[in-house]
């Protein structure tokens, strides 16, 4: 029987008392060290009631809103409890793979094996992270020495898997973080593979920021007497994060992108749309008006994706253009505001969207532009938020250009400008030297009329010399057959 544990049911860790501090928990010497080093004083509400479920070895189904720290919620009481393997020797056999962390995409699993390292930096547990893109072999050399912790992706474990570079038979505990979005992205094949590779008696833990009916069926399938814990009503959006919609029509949404920059003073911010293309096509655009921009999607190569969030997250440019492959889990502090410049078509990627600003108790702004045609799309999201959304006008400057109302003109270098901007023309000398039509004298000879060919006896004196007298009038250009002598006499 599955045990539930929620906000509405448990309120003595969320409403009635504060929630508990991080000294509170008795962690190990070494991890409450790199706690505090890390500025963790008090939990959020999903650690405050997952990690003691956790630490008692119990499976766990935790959902919570984006950004409210279910990376320590899993992380530190995993750890806290294999210290009892802790050893410093050199052997890989004195360290095997104990927890495996699987994620969705290599961003979020680098950031996540980065929380870990920072959390076990006093300890002699080791981690590492395993994802696609980039060469395996450095990968293998760190699987070879040995590690406690590993983060992955399913793809390239299947991989390693496949190669005996690592072995999972005795991995005690198993996170399935941001578990929707695999099984959307159709992992399933591979988690359940993976799974089989791994003891059935473990501790398995999903973590997530909604739970669809099919997340409800695979948790039954691999779970053994969960205990579900919800720290906020399901899909709901953080309280943090301003929302707005604009209505604005597709020629207009960079002007609005630009009026409400500038209005609302906003130096950083994601803007997401829905393909790679429009993504590509978005970012050179922002950066030729004089925006720093740089672009995320799925057909840039690992190395590019990781310059472009470290130079996103230094603050070297301004918006992060991207698809929804960095709408999960990446924890970048300090975003003041994320942009749909195209409404996702699920609606629970927006809660995931608007959940890269507005996180960790700090204050956010979520601008939505809605054009006539995304109105089934919104219609989605007020039933997924069941809330009514209101849909409010942009009022532009004078000095911003209306795309809509004053047209655009191609000068072929894919800039397009306003048509009262008009094209460079040739040099007017050019035109002055060409005489107007209606003014050069007519040629007479198209004025005559029509008069059939000469007849032979008149014909001119160039053909005549060229006819011989018994020729029948052939051209002498033409040969004639010879005659020769029949080999066979006719029938």
């Amino acid at each position: 029987m599955t045990e539930l544990i929620s906000d509405s049911v448990s309120n003595e860790l969320t409403a009635d008392t504060p929630i508990m501090a991080f000294a509170q928990l008795q962690l190990a010497a070494p991890l409450a060290r790199a706690v505090a080093e890390m500025g963790y004083e008090s939990m959020t509400p999903i650690q405050a009631q997952a990690i003691p479920v956790v630490l008692q070895g119990r499976d766990v189904m935790g959902a919570a809103q984006t950004g409210t720290g279910k990376t320590a919620a899993f992380a530190l009481p995993l750890m806290q409890r294999m210290l009892k393997h802790e050893n410093a020797s050199t052997s890989p056999a004195r360290h095997p793979v104990r927890a495996l962390v699987l994620l969705p995409t290599r961003e979020l699993a680098d950031q996540v094996a980065d929380n870990i390292k920072m959390y076990g930096q006093y300890t002699n547990l080791r981690s590492t992270v395993v994802f696609g893109g980039i060469d395996m072999k450095p990968q293998t050399l760190e699987l070879k020495k040995g590690v406690e912790v590993l983060v992955a992706t399913p793809g390239r474990l299947l991989d390693h898997i496949e190669a005996k570079n690592c072995v999972l038979n005795q991995v005690e505990y198993v996170v399935l973080d941001e578990a929707d979005r695999m099984l959307d992205i159709g992992f399933l094949p591979d988690l359940q593979r993976i799974l089989s590779f791994l003891p059935k008696q473990r501790t398995t833990l999903l973590f997530s920021a909604t739970f669809s009916p099919e997340i409800k069926r695979l948790a039954n399938s691999y779970l053994q007497d969960p205990v579900t814990i919800e720290v906020a009503r399901s899909n709901a959006t953080a309280s943090t994060v301003e929302q707005h919609f604009y209505s604005v029509e597709g020629d207009d949404k960079r002007h609005a992108l630009h009026q409400i920059l500038k209005d609302r003073g906003i130096k950083q911010a994601f803007v997401f749309v829905n393909s790679k293309l429009g993504c590509a096509r978005l970012a050179r655009s922002l950066e030729r008006e004089g925006l720093k921009t740089t672009a995320l999607h799925g057909d840039k190569s690992q190395d590019e994706r990781l310059k472009a969030l470290e130079s996103f997250k230094s603050g070297e440019v301004d918006l992060l253009v991207a698809t929804d492959v960095a709408a999960r889990g990446l924890d970048i502090k300090d975003v003041p505001a994320v942009f749909n410049f195209d409404i996702p078509f699920h609606a629970e990627d927006y809660v995931h969207r608007i959940g890269r600003t507005g996180r960790a108790g700090q204050s956010g702004l979520a601008v939505t532009f809605v054009s006539k045609s995304d109105l089934r799309l919104v219609t989605e999201i007020e039933k997924l938020l069941k809330t009514k959304v209101v849909l409010e006008p942009v009022e532009f400057e004078e000095d911003l250009p209306d795309i809509r109302k004053q047209g655009r003109i191609n000068d072929g270098r894919r800039l397009y400008q306003p048509d009262h901007v008009s094209a460079p023309r040739a040099d007017k000398r050019e035109f002055a030297r060409a005489e107007p039509r209606h003014s050069r004298p007519a040629d007479p000879f198209f004025e005559k009329p029509y008069e059939p060919s000469l007849s032979p006896e008149t014909a001119p004196a160039w053909e005549v010399s060229a006819v011989k007298p018994g020729s029948r009038n052939i051209s002498s250009n033409i040969k004639t057959k010879r005659k020769v002598a029949a080999l066979f006499a006719r029938a």
